[in-house]
């Protein structure tokens, strides 16, 4: 294991390959001042014209960014990208390729000075604010709750109480789907084309509406017709026979417009707004008839699709892009293509069929789940001796041992009946189901076997499981278990991260020796707005999947592949076999270079055998572990609700918010120490090792520790104190309003920095069985747009811009005031489109 920074080159075979080829001088001076510049990287001191990057001189893309990152430096020489390594990989040929490309304008820097930061007053103000909100709906869910109780407990009989439980938990139901919605109009009103500073109170009255909109239990409703319904009630217009498949939920609804017969896949975003230099902009996002958004896409603000217009999987449109009517385009940003991403023919799906879909929705609600959670939380308060007894007069206190008894023996057999009936379930339920849909056959949408099929998908996509089999050998047993085809699959003890999902299980294959990072999506369904179908997606042998790689079926790429973070899958051309692809549309790059390939020696033989035996015995004390550690949190909640219940009697619906309030709370904390602790309060450093070495399986540990709970204090100071907490070097006045970090004290984010929702600061990459971590740096007022994802060894100057959806990959350095945009991520040269609002404001 080496504990130093990334851009030391370690002596070896690089630096003898180096010596030993022949040396080619420079014949001009741009190759001349080039090759100053690499060998200065590279820490020799001289480099050959006509050497490959990476075959020759051993080099590999990190290396390469700095030296990019050098190049920009030089104003005598032309700005070189990685798109621009990868396709000149020699000095001379990007030499000559650099001269001969057209002459570009100066870049458009982001503008200074315009956007005073927010005051530390009113930055503290807006968060005792939501605070305070959070406490009257807690308090208001708590009367509630506690009325509605007294109401179904003074029931008598089974029928009685059903009857109770009917009429209290579909008017809690009706009030909770509607709630969201009176206060949208109520504070917000139509919304229109505008911006405003975070943290001010025009931003409170918009967060409290986001916030209520996300919670509205609609949201579950999403592929369902119910769904269109209810963004209908919140202003959106939107036509017939329109499909939404993405959770993402529109905060500015009334500048959403949705033609008749569009189909818009899972994990898109088109949140018609965005954060940027610390202001919120809303914009309309247009959508014509029967258009197509693929997967992992991102809608920025004030762009427009026309009439059966296709935008592919993994790409983005840029605020003031407009797709013409008939065209397909995809990447990042996107741009034309001939691919038609709509693959499946409509089926016979009416306006009657979603009707009497969403009728039965709503009636299975009514008579048989709600009942049964109402009707089913009283009956479980009245028949576990150690809730009943403590609800009622004259128990024993706060200070009887029964109190930690009972909670101990309800817990226990909570959650971890819950992890063994869940397992059961999770491999024989979604099999029957399985039965019902044939692989390949076009079915129409809300009937039978679109019922069947969603079940199967939300059932196989519990985040618990993978969560705890994943990054070990266990995940190949689990996955095979609920009906992945891993029959060929070679063991290699990271085979699979702990964030995979897909549409069904049972037509996902993947090859011998394949290796895949968190983030993978498998996309084995296709749907029009009116019909699905399921068919089956290979991963090829001894494969490498970055992450959050959306793999479509039909996807054309074959064995011994690297797929590189955020690269788009191509569905077109010939089988690409022995390279790597990166990008959005994806370009052919080295499938490995000689210096990635230093622990390859660890994957064979008796070495493999030795580490793999090692490496599981790890993970399973990590998997105990961290099942204890989450049942503890659970205990300590059940003890906590066990002393309310002792005081409900007397103190009734404060208690009830008391728990709510006391819950987050201890959450956040909990496994912020748990974090920390595991890392004994000490800083992460940077790290080149292989994943057959210890100190990678402790670093899968941090990876564990359960944190979805920082999505809700997104849009909050809150959020900024508990990055704080677990080691982020932030500065103040941050506005994050859902940014994912990794690896927590390995990143600086600078004062009055804006990062979107959907983004990510991962200090880390594992490429085949190589893990290399690095700092990443955001200097003060950096925005990192929605969806966008800065890799390791990253450093963004002071009030430099990235882009949505963009991917800034390792080494790079973006200067301050830089706009940066696209997948890689490069500068952007062009004046920036003003959104609306600003326009009609000059």
């Amino acid at each position: 294991m080496e504990d130093q920074p990334l851009d030391v080159l370690t002596p070896g075979p690089d630096e003898s390959a180096i010596g030993t080829r022949k040396h080619t001088g420079p014949e001009t001076g741009i190759e001349k001042n080039l090759a100053e510049v690499l060998a200065d990287v590279m820490c020799v001191e001289w480099v050959s014209v006509d050497s490959h990057f990476f075959d020759d001189l051993g080099a590999n893309s990190l290396v390469m960014a700095h030296f990019c990152a050098r190049v920009r430096k030089h104003a005598d020489l032309p700005s070189a990208s990685m798109k621009d390594i990868y396709r000149y990989p020699t000095i001379r040929s990007l030499a000559t390729g650099l001269a001969n490309a057209a002459p570009v304008e100066p870049s458009v820097p982001v503008p200074t000075g315009v956007v005073a930061p927010a005051r530390t007053a009113v930055y503290a103000l807006c968060g005792i604010l939501q605070f305070l909100l959070f406490l009257g709906y807690s308090f208001l869910a708590g009367l509630v709750a506690d009325r509605g109780y007294a109401w179904v407990s003074a029931g008598s009989g089974v029928i009685d109480i059903y009857l109770r439980s009917f009429v209290f938990g579909g008017v809690g139901l009706v009030a909770l789907c509607t709630f969201p919605v009176a206060a949208k109009w109520l504070l917000i009103g139509r919304c229109r084309p505008s911006e405003f500073p975070v943290w001010g109170l025009t931003y409170l009255r918009f967060w409290t509406v986001k916030v209520l909109i996300h919670a509205n239990p609609m949201v579950f409703f999403v592929g369902n017709p119910l769904y269109v319904l209810y963004l209908r009630a919140l202003g959106a217009r939107i036509g017939r026979g329109v499909t939404i498949l993405s959770r993402n939920v529109p905060v500015c609804p009334d500048l959403l417009t949705v033609g008749a017969g569009t189909v818009i896949r899972k994990d898109s975003f088109f949140l018609c707004y965005r954060a940027q230099a610390g202001r919120i902009q809303t914009g309309r996002v247009t959508l014509g008839r029967d258009v197509f958004i693929g997967e992992k896409t991102v809608l920025d603000i004030d762009v427009s699709m026309g009439d059966r217009a296709q935008l592919g999987h993994t790409s983005t449109l840029y605020s003031g892009q407009a797709v013409p009517a008939g065209q397909r385009w995809h990447g990042s940003p996107a741009q034309p293509t001939q691919h038609d991403y709509l693959r499946i023919e409509p089926a016979e799906c009416g306006t009657l069929r979603r009707v009497g879909f969403g009728l039965i929705t709503v009636l299975q609600l009514l008579f048989l789940y709600v009942p049964l959670i109402v009707g089913g939380a009283y009956m479980l308060a009245t028949l576990v001796p150690a809730l009943h007894d403590r609800l009622g007069p004259g128990t024993g206190g706060l200070t009887s041992p029964d109190l930690v008894v009972d909670a101990l023996v309800l817990s226990l057999l909570l959650f971890f009946g819950f992890v063994v009936v869940g397992l059961a379930v999770m491999f024989t339920v979604p099999r029957l189901l399985n039965l019902v849909v044939k692989p390949d056959k076009v079915y129409p949408l809300y009937g039978l076997h679109y019922s069947a099929h969603r079940a199967i998908g939300r059932m196989t996509n519990i985040k618990f499981f993978t969560w705890l089999f994943g990054d070990s050998s266990y995940i190949v047993h689990y996955l095979r278990g609920i009906g992945y085809d891993l029959s060929q699959v070679e063991q290699t003890g990271s085979n699979f991260g702990t964030e995979v999902q897909h549409e069904t299980p049972f037509l996902c294959s993947v090859g011998s020796g394949t290796m895949v990072a968190d983030g993978l999506s498998v996309i084995n369904a296709d749907y029009s707005s009116s019909s699905f179908r399921v068919s089956r997606a290979s991963i090829g042998s001894y494969n490498f999947l970055g992450n959050n790689i959306a793999y479509p079926s039909g996807a054309r790429t074959g064995e011994n592949c690297l797929l590189a973070t955020k690269v788009m899958v191509p569905l077109e051309g010939e089988v690409r076999e022995g390279v790597g692809l990166l990008g959005s549309p994806c370009f052919e790059i080295p499938r490995s270079v000689e210096r990635d390939s230093r622990f390859d020696h660890l994957r064979t033989g008796d070495e493999l055998r030795r580490s793999l035996a090692a490496k599981n015995r790890y993970n399973i004390r990590s998997m105990v572990f961290f099942l204890l550690v989450r049942w503890l949190h659970f205990f300590v909640l059940t003890v906590f609700g066990l002393a309310n219940a002792e005081l409900y009697d007397s103190y009734g619906h404060v208690m009830i918010a008391a728990f709510l309030v006391f819950s987050l709370g201890f959450t956040a904390v909990y496994f912020v120490l748990v974090e920390r602790g595991i890392a004994a309060f000490r800083r992460l450093r940077p790290q080149v090792c292989s994943i057959y070495e210890p100190y990678f399986w402790w670093h899968e540990r941090l990876w564990k520790v359960p944190d979805t709970y920082l999505n809700i204090f997104n849009g909050t100071p809150f959020k900024n104190v508990i990055w704080r907490m677990l080691g982020v070097r932030i500065g103040s006045r941050v506005f994050d309003d859902g940014c994912y970090m990794t690896e927590r004290t390995l990143t600086t984010v600078g004062n009055d920095c804006t990062l979107n929702a959907g983004s990510k600061i991962q200090c880390h990459s594992q490429e085949d069985g190589t893990f290399k971590s690095d700092r990443s740096t955001l200097d003060a007022g950096c925005t990192i747009g929605v969806g966008a994802h800065v890799h390791y060894g990253v450093t963004m100057g002071a009030g430099a811009v990235l882009a949505p959806d963009s991917f800034l990959m390792k080494g790079e350095e973006v200067p301050p005031h830089a706009r940066w945009g696209g997948n890689p991520a490069t500068e952007m040269r062009d004046a920036p489109h003003q959104p609306e609002a600003l326009t009609r404001k000059g």
